[in-house]
């Protein structure tokens, strides 16, 4: 083989691999990243929530400058534990605020992930009032916009679907209607659905949307299961693909030891997620919020589970191989 032709041949194998990547890829506040550059990642976090409820006359209107004071020591501690990447979950009409998030990124160091869709539990109450009327493929377009064009005219993308259904065994006609609005988008987009979700009987339910629509369980991140008591149903959806989010650490450190001790033990600790659902500053004035801090994975579980013997490659598989694996752009189709 001669050098023009040697040359061809490397050129065709680097664009084979450039392809491959491409397929890895991770969208931050400022853009795609590869899976690599994502780090290690806390996976279900908050910054700023508004429990108040959507139609409030002072939706997105707190003092951003406030918030950041608040916020930013904290996202500075997390930095110093090695933390790369922080994935705020908080949705549309609950709280999210991009542009917030973006100052703060730029002043930590740390990458930011946000998120597109609507958060259906507490009976409806952060809804917008045109989730009632608009089809699952009209609420699709509006989130598949924010992924090609942005986020309220900022620029700024999503990088996955954070829906949430109320806690019931049989999801009622809107909250279907919103999982399948996620899963049309997850279509379009590839990106992940993150679904606020705790039981198994509601994991099970949205799982049978998934499937009806032709997306593979892969695509769908089971968030609080660490409220589900029975720990063998984590090991059956995670055999079919389903990520397994224990997202509340600081909330009980103990908890959380126990369910990956199963895990573990079960073979199943790629497919489990691990974070805090801390936080967060609240714009309410009636809300006296104790902000949780976002270490108590590096303070606390951490050492515990050293000492039950987890290694440092099954540490850095739950922090940093699985949030990689599971945020990806990419569409997962029913095989």
């Amino acid at each position: 083989m001669n050098l023009h032709m040697i040359s061809i041949y490397l050129l065709f194998i680097l664009s084979g691999c450039q392809l491959k990547s491409s397929d890895k890829e991770i969208m931050t506040l400022n853009g795609k990243i590869s899976d690599e550059e994502m780090g290690k990642a806390l996976i279900h976090e908050h910054v700023l929530v508004d429990f108040r409820g959507y139609g409030h006359a002072d939706y997105g209107n707190w003092n951003k400058n406030d918030a950041k004071a608040k916020v930013l020591p904290y996202l500075l501690a997390l930095k110093e534990k090695g933390v790369n990447t922080f994935i705020e979950c908080t949705p549309a009409y609950l709280g999210r605020d991009v542009e917030l998030l973006r100052v703060l990124s730029e002043e930590s160091g740390l990458q930011i992930i946000t998120n597109t869709g609507y958060y259906a539990a507490v009976d409806y109450k952060y809804l917008p009032d045109h989730a009632y009327t608009e089809t699952a493929d009209q609420l699709a377009e509006r989130w598949i916009h924010e992924f090609e064009s942005g986020i309220e005219n900022t620029g700024i993308k999503p990088g996955f679907i954070k829906i949430s259904v109320n806690p019931l065994d049989t999801l009622p006609d809107v909250d279907e209607k919103i999982v399948r609005a996620a899963c049309r988008t997850h279509k379009e987009t590839g990106m992940t659905i993150a679904s606020h979700t705790g039981s198994y009987k509601t994991a099970i339910a949205q799982l049978a949307i998934l499937a009806e629509e032709g997306i593979h369980p892969s695509a769908f991140i089971w968030v609080h299961a660490q409220m589900e008591t029975n720990f063998n149903t984590y090991e059956e959806l995670a055999n079919k693909g389903v990520w397994i989010s224990l997202d509340g650490v600081v909330w009980d450190v103990n908890g959380h030891l126990q369910r990956l001790l199963f895990a573990k033990e079960k073979g199943i600790l790629d497919h489990i997620l691990i974070s805090h659902d801390a936080g967060y500053y609240s714009p309410d004035p009636q809300d006296e919020v104790d902000f949780k801090p976002y270490t108590a994975i590096f303070d606390e579980l951490i050492p515990e589970l050293k000492n039950e013997g987890f290694t440092l490659e099954e540490l850095d598989l739950l922090l940093v191989k699985n949030p990689a694996r599971a945020f990806k752009i990419s569409v997962r189709d029913k095989k």
